[in-house]
């Protein structure tokens, strides 16, 4: 018998505008959020822009060092673009068939829910259901979807990139203890005003493993206020650190 899907399983790629190997894995990403192709699953996607390439010829705008540490937390091989399934799993970010097939191995595992509701001050988050775990973190990012610019320097120059799923802002805003099934609080969400696309997910890791225990998402309506959304919304080589500057 098949086991039962999971509702959501993350799918986190470590990217940056200076890697030539980068501009496919992004429009994959993108792709696996448009099309939903894991029949049963929510893929919840972040895209988290490293800035260990900034100082070779161009500075990416998305970029942050929070996401270059976070790379280097789920271990010591480090390149772009990586995909990090479930964050357990590491693919090359632009091989969608390996990232499909990831995460539906994945969502064969038990997970729990995360739901998301607007407040008058941000968003709670209530997570139920979470399998087994040690201490764990509930994560809140804010992505923004539609960005795009226009290289001017670098191994993309000339290029005008697109992006989804951007991570403006990445997060933790809770713990969870070791077995506990549930867990939840109001959260306060502080939104730039340049972010016109904005929306939001919320995830549990646990501390220890990296597993994804449970992620969610919010949309962002156009009029800035939060409202429940439908999560469904080649020759590529990866850059190693030989090739890049490691965190």
């Amino acid at each position: 018998m098949t086991p039962m899907l999971a509702a959501a399983v993350l799918v986190e790629l470590f990217t940056s505008e200076g890697c030539s190997s980068c501009p496919p894995a992004d429009a994959v990403l993108a792709r696996l959020h448009e099309e939903q192709p894991v029949p049963g699953v929510d893929l919840i996607v972040l895209s988290e822009h490293v800035d260990y390439w900034n100082d070779l010829g161009w500075k990416d705008p998305f970029s942050d060092r929070l996401f270059s540490d976070r790379q280097g937390d789920y271990g010591s091989r480090i390149y772009t673009p990586q995909a990090i399934v479930d964050g357990r799993t590491d693919v090359l970010g632009s091989d969608r068939g390996g990232i499909i097939r990831a995460a539906a191995s994945a969502a064969r595992d038990p997970h729990g829910t995360v739901r998301l509701a607007r407040t008058s001050a941000g968003v709670r988050i209530a997570v139920d259901g979470l399998p087994g775990h040690r201490d764990a973190a509930v994560m809140l990012a804010v992505l923004e979807d539609g960005l795009q610019s226009k290289v001017e320097r670098g191994e993309n120059a000339g290029r005008t990139l697109s992006h989804t799923a951007v991570a403006r802002s990445l997060k933790e805003v809770g713990r969870v203890a070791a077995g506990d099934a549930q867990w939840s609080a109001e959260v306060t969400v502080a939104l730039d005003v340049s972010w016109k696309k904005a929306r939001l997910i919320a995830f549990v890791q646990d501390g220890r493993s990296r597993r994804v225990l449970a992620a969610g998402a919010l949309q962002q309506r156009g009029d800035g206020a939060a409202a429940d959304g439908d999560q469904r919304g080649g020759n590529d080589q990866a850059h190693g650190a030989e090739h890049a500057h490691t965190p």
